[in-house]
């Protein structure tokens, strides 16, 4: 198994209520990929962070294999998240994977 976590501060300027809409969009659109992608056994984003946190958004991913994982990179309803809900709204993006 292959734990992928990856941690998004979302981009300067964005008001309060944006910044809302943009993390519900992001939790829907990746945790709606659950049934959709083969090799994803589990995925869920955290979008409320204590105030002692410096990152906006957390997605938490398991995948049956670091070939799933690929998969899933590639795969174009991740893609599609990715570019239309994750990549316009954020500033930066740290990620760590590793087997489990």
């Amino acid at each position: 198994m292959v734990r992928h976590v990856i941690l998004w501060q979302l981009k300067d300027g964005l008001s309060a209520e944006e910044k809302e809409t943009v993390k519900k969009g992001i939790k829907e659109g990746l945790e709606g990929l659950k049934e959709k992608i083969e090799g994803l056994a589990e995925i869920k984003v955290n979008a409320v962070p204590l105030p002692s946190s410096n990152a906006d958004v957390m997605l938490d991913s398991l995948f049956d294999s670091a070939d799933a994982l690929k998969n899933y990179a590639t795969h174009p309803a991740h893609v599609a998240v990715a570019d239309g809900k994750v990549r316009p709204y954020t500033k930066s993006r740290t990620c760590m994977d590793f087997e489990v």
